[in-house]
């Protein structure tokens, strides 16, 4: 348990964030730096969904610096973003991931009805056109409602209580938890496998407790949640892969 919790640990101020933009291959893309107190050294990757680039670098590190180490990746920055994974849209006859399984979107043709499942389909009422807004609007209601029974149930087995739920898009962040008892999911975790959802819904909840990523807050999640290393882990290697898709 010391060493899931050492490991687990991570700085409990939140890094500084500053965003400019950088131009790669004649494009625009957007560059947030992040200044870090444990940083040694400057460490340049793609955001979630390959379109902009996060620096993080020592906290006295000068801009200047920053800048002058992206420009000297930019060769590596534009060959990593051009063989990033295609855009996968919602669509008729397209394979999407649901709940960590991939599934055939199928238009039904039908002007009423909601949507289903069925034998790795899911079944979208309307013509083809209708499927990319009627999928992405099933999506986000499965994703608040499954997100707002859990983090209930994980309020309610922490002895804690949160004001109000919401759904969002954001490219860095899973979940977020404010200092005045929001909560905040990126709608993205219902394509993840369900174990992935409940781990971040017991994340937050437990920030409602412990406003820091410190030993109380680990144990307080490793206490409620069985999954957490694993599920910590597929978002790490996968999490990216969520962002692909797109109406």
């Amino acid at each position: 348990m010391i060493n899931l919790l050492r490991g687990l640990q991570i700085l409990r101020q939140a890094p500084k964030l500053e965003v400019r933009s950088v131009t790669i291959n004649g494009t625009e893309v957007v560059l947030t730096l992040r200044r870090n107190i444990r940083c040694k050294r400057m460490i340049i990757r793609l955001t979630s969904d390959g379109a902009g680039i996060v620096l993080t670098m020592p906290t006295r590190a000068s801009e200047a610096s920053a800048l002058r180490f992206v420009e000297s990746s930019k060769d590596w920055i534009a060959k990593t973003m051009s063989a990033r994974a295609p855009v996968v849209k919602f669509a008729d006859n397209q394979m999407v991931l649901f709940q960590g399984r991939l599934h055939r979107v199928r238009a039904s043709g039908g002007s009423r009805g909601t949507i289903t499942i069925a034998d790795q389909e899911i079944i979208v009422p309307g013509q083809a056109a209708h499927v990319p807004r009627r999928l992405k609007d099933w999506m986000k209601a499965r994703a608040k409602r499954e997100l707002t029974e859990i983090s209930h149930s994980y309020a309610a087995a922490m002895g804690l209580k949160f004001r109000k739920l919401t759904l969002r898009d954001q490219t860095t962040r899973w979940g977020s938890c404010s200092a005045a008892g929001d909560l905040s999911y990126s709608w993205r975790l219902i394509l993840a496998p369900s174990h992935v959802l409940d781990y971040v819904a017991a994340h937050e909840v437990a920030h409602l407790k412990e406003m820091n990523h410190g030993p109380g807050f680990w144990r307080l999640v490793l206490a409620h949640c069985k999954t957490a290393k694993e599920s910590r882990n597929w978002l790490r290697e996968h999490g990216r892969e969520l962002h692909r898709y797109q109406i």
